[in-house]
């Protein structure tokens, strides 16, 4: 019988009784219909997996006793992937995002660029990013991570060049003279620069590379803000990371 896993914020020890938050408690309530003594896994991003038991519930509230901590906890990735992405329209930066998790980023930065088509103020920016960690959460819940990738702020793309980790920085373009087989192997991280609808210009691409990033090119063809990222992760892991 299939066990859905579901995260929680809140310290997780067996033996302990613990009540839900209200977005976990409806999905369980009202969408799945399980009813008390219902077996389910919890995370909280410490690594472990957790069986429980649903306890008593209502429409609101749900509580859970935790049985178990079970084994084995989650292995830190051998390649620590960090994308960095210009933000691109709703569904398609949903979709880049929570792809990306299911493939083993470690970290996400949103950027803000020339290009984006979608301008946030600083007063959306806290809801902008609430959504897209919930994306994170339910990407985790459905792939069986159970370490929550990081979930920068949102930056502008100058500003973070200034400042980000661009020892192994890969700029993903697909006027670069080289593929990935032709790239020397990162240490232990790498950081992914993908620019939204339309790209980076050849002014930011000029300060990536200028700030210590390669050009990395996929093939002969211009893939959509939305696949490119996917595909590179997919090629990376493949070549350095836990595809191997």
């Amino acid at each position: 019988m299939q066990r859905h896993r579901i995260y929680t914020s809140q310290p997780l020890q067996p033996g302990n009784r613990i009540m839900l938050e209200e977005g976990p408690t409806r999905h369980l309530v009202q969408v799945l219909r399980l009813k008390t003594g219902a077996e389910i896994i919890l995370f909280n991003g410490d690594g472990h997996d957790y069986s429980a038991h649903l306890g008593e519930t209502s429409r609101r509230s749900s509580y859970a006793e935790v049985q178990q901590r079970l084994e084995p906890a989650e292995a830190p990735a051998c390649l620590q992937i960090h994308l960095a992405i210009g933000i691109s329209k709703g569904e398609r930066m949903d979709f880049a995002i929570q792809k990306a998790v299911e493939l083993g980023v470690a970290e996400i930065t949103p950027l803000i660029t020339e290009r984006c088509q979608v301008r946030l103020p600083s007063e959306r920016q806290a809801k902008r990013l609430q959504h897209w960690r919930q994306v994170i959460i339910a990407a985790c819940e459905q792939s069986g991570r159970r370490r929550i990738p990081s979930l920068n702020p949102v930056q502008e793309l100058h500003s973070w060049l200034g400042v980000a980790n661009t020892a192994d920085g890969l700029l993903l373009d697909h006027r670069a003279d080289r593929a990935l087989h032709e790239l020397p192997p990162p240490g232990e991280a790498v950081t992914l620069l993908v620019g939204p609808e339309g790209g980076l210009s050849a002014t930011e691409r000029t300060q990536a590379t200028t700030n210590g990033f390669s050009g990395l090119r996929l093939g002969p063809r211009v893939l959509r803000t939305e696949t490119a990222p996917l595909a590179a992760i997919a090629a990376i892991q493949t070549q350095w990371g836990d595809f191997r």
